[in-house]
């Protein structure tokens, strides 16, 4: 690789390196406060914030890191027109097509961790993320409860006291437990007790306890003593995020697979595909004036990705639908990009010719 290659190769990465944490600090925030909506509901115990909150940043990072490639590389290659190093380079014969190893060199590597993140590591995050759920959900300790204090169960629901709790928050002595439902209040108390999950739903085995049951502001108050009760918990609230999404790529293509997960195959694997294509209409599109203004392309450049991300999601939704076949998959946006694509690339490549009979007639 020459001097004038790496230089350039230097300019694109710093481009890049730039865009991808500017954009992943402004996702940041936004999963932030959107998992902090999920703790608020009772979907996601309080204690796992931090540790969805960077699982979650992995499963996004197939959204942000085509857009960061995009718009670094817009920037990197309009920085180069506006101070008219683009000139000197043509002056030295090196037109814009020579621009394109450089360009390849730098953006093959972020297309290629696209795809592992894509196809691999995001579904393992997500799978990861739901697992760690499910077990906090069945241990006192991961939902926030601490022996003497009384603590909220998640969602509002009720309110828990323990005087004592085991290692591995299942086990507990001296319970209180408040629950409301449909206007009616549940109040019960035991000596000890434990914690188990049976289809699906948490309970709480009690030993040795009273339950009062009633409405408030009502007489008819019901008052029992047990030996042994099974009481179950409010259930969490269900998560929207769509089951797909955590299943590895490999059984998305299974014999027995439905038309919604091959159409979510067809998604992960066009996503790198996406950003292949916007690689290489990031040289084109970023050929500007040097007078022209700053941030004029990155417009266009952000008005792209929507675009095209659009039709990723809306391709996903017709081909789990059935209203595109199979064998059509995503190629029908992808095919179009990358001609576009190579046209702009052999229009932008073009040197044009000296015109030498008008030089002629003006001397």
């Amino acid at each position: 690789m020459t001097t004038l290659q790496r230089y350039l190769v230097r300019q694109l990465a710093a481009g890049i390196v730039a865009s991808v944490v500017v954009l992943l600090l402004v996702s940041l925030g936004g999963v932030f406060a959107d998992l902090l909506s999920e703790v608020a509901r009772g979907r996601i115990p309080s204690p796992l914030l931090f540790s969805q909150l960077g699982l979650r940043i992995v499963v996004f990072l197939p959204l942000v890191l085509p857009l960061a490639l995009f718009v670094g590389l817009i920037l990197a290659i309009g920085r180069l027109y506006r101070d008219s190093e683009m000139a000197v380079l043509a002056a030295l014969g090196q037109g814009p097509r020579q621009l394109l190893t450089p360009l390849l060199v730098v953006g093959l590597p972020v297309v290629l961790l696209i795809a592992l993140v894509a196809l691999w590591l995001g579904p393992l995050a997500e799978r990861v993320a739901r697992q760690a759920i499910d077990d906090a959900h069945r241990s006192f300790l991961v939902t926030g409860l601490d022996a003497g204090r009384f603590v909220e169960i998640p969602g509002g629901r009720g309110v828990v006291f323990v005087g004592e709790l085991s290692a591995d928050g299942r086990h507990f002595r001296r319970l209180f437990l408040q629950m409301e439902r449909e206007g009616r209040v549940d109040i019960i108390t035991a000596v000890e007790g434990e914690m188990f999950v049976d289809g699906g739903g948490r309970y709480l085995r009690l030993r040795d306890g009273f339950r009062v049951e009633g409405v408030p502001g009502q007489a008819d108050f019901r008052l029992q003593r047990f030996e042994l009760n099974e009481q179950r918990l409010p259930d969490p609230e269900a998560s929207t995020r769509d089951p797909l999404a955590g299943r590895p790529s490999l059984t998305l293509l299974a014999a027995d697979a439905t038309p919604r997960a091959r159409a979510e195959f067809h998604y992960r694997l066009g996503v790198p595909l996406f950003a292949l294509a916007l690689l290489l209409l990031a040289l084109p599109l970023a050929h500007s004036p040097p007078r022209q203004a700053r941030y004029g392309r990155l417009i266009v450049a952000v008005l792209a990705y929507v675009f095209g991300m659009n039709l990723l999601v809306l391709g996903k939704a017709w081909l789990g639908a059935g209203q595109v076949p199979e064998w059509a998959g995503l190629w029908w946006l992808h095919l179009p990009m990358f001609v576009l694509a190579a046209l702009l690339l052999w229009r932008e490549g073009r040197m044009p010719k000296p015109r030498l009979a008008s030089l002629g007639r003006a001397a």
